[in-house]
């Protein structure tokens, strides 16, 4: 049965193959102990172009990820760059599209040791559009906290982690808002389920520092390096709870949220409760920036065709 997402071929250790045959045995050790990493990668059609947006950074942090859990891989981030393009192309893909690179140790017996289980690498390209459905959402503050950066490599990008954001989305879906909002052990402002957040006081943009134990998002880094640009102040900085409700504008930044405005947190109405003009400013830009509209910011792009 086809649920609308599925295209032709998915990449696999080297090999395009035909969608439903990209399977994994169920004694795959990534199944059972969550041992692998991924990436969420956007392409953006703006009509006549494919472009993949910071490719080289995302497989960059992919390489990292990998590397800081002590992962082999058998590719380099050039063979895994051009098997994205590979990949898209081999789609025929002319629209907004997701990419998903995933290695994850394979097949072997149950146990923790897996120095001598391959590392299985996947690439997963797929149309895309908005990962919220409204303009502006509402959400929690997640009665979870952030797993902490003293028990896991927060900066990894691995899949056993989300587990933590599982519990803290569904507490949220459960209780009728879009997404939650984690805490950290210290109870500064952490991130979302899935992205980075920006709070907008008096003119000034505050994000939380990575030594919070945030994921060092590819959005968020694109919008503090283009912040001079778009003259808007940013500055890394621990954010209380209670900052939150006071501020003049909250929004997530992620390559799948792109800038998504927060109107309410907690049930307490965010500034005038409407997308604020800083948000605004933002999302319009990075938009033009990820459709080739910038021409100061062309190296941020990859063309497929």
């Amino acid at each position: 049965m086809s649920l609308g997402f599925e295209t032709k071929y998915i990449w696999h250790n080297g090999e395009l193959v035909p969608w439903n045959d990209a399977k994994v045995h169920v004694m795959t050790n990534g199944l059972h102990y969550g041992t692998g990493a991924f990436e969420g990668i956007r392409a953006y059609w703006n009509g006549s172009q494919l472009y993949v947006f910071r490719l080289r950074d995302h497989i960059a942090r992919f390489m990292n990820s990998l590397k800081i859990y002590g992962y082999g891989i058998d590719y380099t981030p050039e063979e895994l760059r051009k098997a994205v393009v590979e990949t898209l192309r081999a789609n025929e893909l002319r629209t907004d599209v997701y990419i998903r690179p995933i290695a994850f140790k394979g097949y072997g017996p149950i146990g923790l040791d897996v120095r001598k289980l391959r590392t299985e690498v996947f690439i997963v390209a797929m149309p895309y559009g908005r990962y919220f459905e409204k303009e502006g959402i509402s959400v929690i503050v997640s009665s979870w906290r952030r797993i902490d950066k003293r028990a896991l490599p927060v900066t990894a990008k691995a899949t056993g982690h989300y587990a933590n954001s599982v519990l803290a989305k569904l507490e949220a879906l459960t209780r009728g808002y879009d997404d939650a909002i984690l805490l950290n052990d210290e109870g500064h402002v952490c991130e979302g389920t899935g992205e980075n957040i920006m709070m907008v006081k008096s003119g000034v943009v505050y994000t939380p520092p990575i030594s919070d134990g945030i994921l060092d998002g590819i959005t968020r880094r694109t919008i503090m390096e283009l912040s001079k640009e778009i003259g808007v102040d940013i500055r890394e900085q621990s954010i209380e709870r209670s900052q939150l409700y006071t501020a003049d504008e909250l929004f997530f930044v992620g390559t799948a949220a792109e800038v998504t405005p927060i109107l309410r947190v907690d049930d307490r109405q965010i500034g005038d409760g409407k997308v604020g003009p800083t948000a605004k400013m933002i999302k319009e830009h990075y938009q033009k920036i990820a459709r080739g509209e910038v021409k100061e910011h062309l190296d941020w792009l990859e063309p497929v065709w």
